[in-house]
């Protein structure tokens, strides 16, 4: 394997440039613009829907199975006690600092280089399409999901099917194989109103914090040997109440479930809907937990590469694919959405390699399976 250290320069000050680039979620248009002028710089035909930017390698083939390439390039608010600049790359001898440098530019700019490596190539055993989309951090309905859904897309792959992913968040090179997910869920105690002076009524409070320390005694037997137990937690809880006198009628509370790939949402909410007094609904069933088969063959070529496995605790994109995912790239996933936030030029050299490495390997293994 040969990678041009001209490629690894170009990501590098790809990187910086988009920090300089406020992104933060549904404000990504500059950026996305930014990266699909980046693109076509490089003489790559782009595709764009909305703030995603898209591309095909040159020598797309229908009858191929494709691999797609993702990674988003919007951002949370800057946290807390930056002592530098969020919005400016700041470069110290190997590490570079700056808002989403780790999460995700890194991963990004190194997904873009591998594409950009094979873009050209005549004799892939796979199709390659990079994708770099937009509201990730807030999971979004316009990232990934509106892209992988639309008609035009879907269009463009003339019927070739994406085998699977490879999902660019700092993970330190290694394979995120299963992904918790998330199900947010609120629950509404009722009760009666009343007057506090004279006790009337029938306190939500009360039926409130029952269920709460119901859930914190909550054990979810189904335990992952990847991404461990399932773990429910409440982080908000109101009344609509204002005044100091009145027994509330109602009490609403918020329940973060981590759920591992041994259980559905819909085992969960019954679950939930058992033990609790209060009324509960989901928001959504969209962050579903996942797990990639360990005999896909990107899962393989990681093995081959001596790459440990593990099981995510965090949901990423990857959740919102109906096709197999690997969440794999540099950086550490514990830098992210911290002040200061940063990434080394190394890891980013090491990612840009590793990522063509895996997809050589993926492609021998392929080319290998169908002789």
């Amino acid at each position: 394997m040969s990678v041009n250290n001209i490629l690894i320069e170009d990501s590098i000050q790809l990187l910086k440039s988009m920090i300089a680039i406020p992104s933060l979620s549904r404000e990504e248009k500059e950026v996305a613009d930014h990266i699909e002028r980046f693109l076509q710089s490089k003489n790559v035909l782009t595709s764009r829907l909305e703030n995603n930017v898209y591309a095909f390698n040159k020598y797309f083939d229908p009858s191929k199975s494709s691999i797609l390439l993702n990674s988003h390039h919007d951002t949370v608010k800057p946290a807390a006690g930056y002592t530098t600049h969020p919005f400016e790359a700041v470069e110290i001898d190997d590490k570079i600092i700056g808002l989403g440098s780790n999460d995700a530019g890194g991963p990004l700019v190194s997904l873009i280089a591998a594409f950009l490596h094979f873009y050209a190539a005549q004799d892939l055993p796979f199709n390659l399409i990079i994708a770099a989309t937009a509201e990730e951090e807030i999971s979004g309905k316009n990232g990934i999901e509106l892209l992988i859904h639309n008609e035009a897309f879907i269009q463009q792959l003339k019927g070739s099917t994406i085998m699977g992913a490879l999902v660019g968040e700092p993970t330190q090179m290694e394979m995120a194989v299963a992904e918790r997910g998330l199900l947010v869920l609120d629950a509404v105690a009722h009760g009666k109103s009343g007057h506090a002076a004279r006790k009337e009524g029938i306190n939500a409070i009360s039926i409130a914090l029952q269920d709460i320390q119901r859930i914190e005694q909550m054990h979810f037997e189904k335990v992952s040997e990847l991404t461990g137990e399932t773990r429910a937690t409440v982080t908000v809880i109101e009344t609509e109440n204002k005044a100091h006198n009145v027994v509330p009628a109602s009490c609403k509370f918020v329940v973060d479930v981590r759920v591992n790939e041994c259980y559905s949402f819909d085992e969960i909410l019954s679950i939930f809907r058992s033990e609790l007094k209060s009324e509960v609904n989901p928001r959504s069933f969209r962050l579903r937990s996942t797990m990639i088969d360990m005999e896909h063959p990107l899962v393989k070529a990681g093995s081959s590469m001596g790459l440990p496995h593990y099981g995510s605790p965090t949901t990423s994109d990857k959740a919102l694919m109906h096709f197999p995912a690997l969440k794999i790239g540099p950086g550490d996933s514990a830098r992210s959405h911290t002040a200061n936030e940063y990434i080394y030029k190394k890891e980013i050299a090491a990612g840009i390699k590793g990522y063509i490495q895996l997809l050589e390997k993926t492609g021998a293994l392929m080319t290998a399976q169908n002789q």
